[in-house]
């Protein structure tokens, strides 16, 4: 039996449920969704002793959400930090907190990076639509109707009672590793030998930074110029993280609620890691793009699962 929890009293620009992601469907032309900086969600989680793909709140840029408790409870945030606020207390990101009936939890502006995880113990118990919790607005799937909508104002969140296994982060960072540094890993693709020496030379060497156009999509990144002497492609499935490189030569990270195929070259795609870290970015931040081997990405992504053991 699910019990409200929270009322979304005001809802900021963009909170969405989110959980692991919708996988199996792509054939179907779905995304995957989920958590767009999933290091974090983990984390939250974790701290609860949840599933580590448990349905919770990503809140981007926190705008004002403000939530009203309804039933006693222990809570987790991790990720960006937000500005949070239980009534007029300060919340730190990566860490547990009680809340009482009554209170309010109350997210402002950034002030370490773009999105932050707010996990209940189980998990919020909204809709599963094809196999998945996780809110997509573009394709109008999951969320708390069902229907891939944000939150919006008078909204209930409920979940299961469960016990709480309350636990620290094993990290000094309250934050995490995807609010630090910035450099993306990027393992090369198919069509990396189709771009010029001087294209290849200015995409690992120059400094881009993140443009205001900016979403669960994708991510354009602002530098030199990149030309490729490829010409038209069969469209072709596009993995998380995918780099694009569209005419005008700006690259485009393609990220959780990407379009399932796509027809312009590609440097590559970013690491898991550097996909949960550009995820935290925010416009005008600067990164540089780094090329490492298959094999090197495939153990940095084990030992970080590692870490969650």
């Amino acid at each position: 039996m699910t019990h409200s929890l929270l009322r979304v009293v005001q809802a900021g620009p963009l909170a969405l449920v989110v959980d692991g992601g919708r996988f199996g469907v792509r054939h179907l032309g779905v995304t995957q969704g989920g958590a767009a900086d999933w290091v974090s969600f983990h984390w939250a989680n974790w701290l609860l002793g949840n599933a580590l793909d448990a349905a919770a709140l990503e809140i981007v840029l926190g705008g004002g959400l403000t939530l009203e408790v309804e039933q006693d409870a222990t809570l987790a945030l991790a990720g960006a930090d937000l500005d949070a606020r239980l009534d007029d207390r300060p919340l730190a990101p990566g860490t547990t907190f009680a809340v009482m009936a009554g209170q309010r939890l109350s997210f402002h502006q950034p002030r370490d990076g773009l999105r932050a995880y707010l996990a209940v113990p189980g998990g919020l118990a909204t809709p599963v639509v094809l196999g998945s919790r996780s809110a997509t607005p573009r394709e109008q799937l999951g969320g708390p109707r069902g229907d891939g909508s944000a939150l919006g104002d008078g909204d209930r969140l409920e979940w299961n009672p469960c016990q709480v296994r309350g636990r620290r982060l094993p990290f000094g960072s309250a934050q995490g590793v995807t609010l630090r540094g910035n450099q993306l890993a990027l393992v090369p693709g198919a069509q990396i030998g189709h771009f010029s020496g001087t294209s290849l030379y200015r995409a690992f060497n120059a400094t881009w930074r993140i443009d205001t156009r900016a979403d669960r999509m994708g991510v354009r990144l602002l530098g030199p110029e990149l030309r490729c002497r490829l010409g038209s492609m069969v469209s072709e499935g596009i993995p998380m993280g995918a780099v694009q490189v569209p005419p005008d030569g700006q690259p485009i990270v393609l990220l959780n609620d990407r379009q399932t195929i796509g027809g312009y070259p590609r440097l590559g795609a970013l690491t898991p890691l550097a996909a949960a870290r550009l995820a935290q970015c925010l416009p005008g931040k600067e990164v540089g793009l780094m090329a490492i081997s298959r094999e090197r990405a495939l153990a940095s992504y084990r030992s970080c699962l590692e870490a969650f053991r």
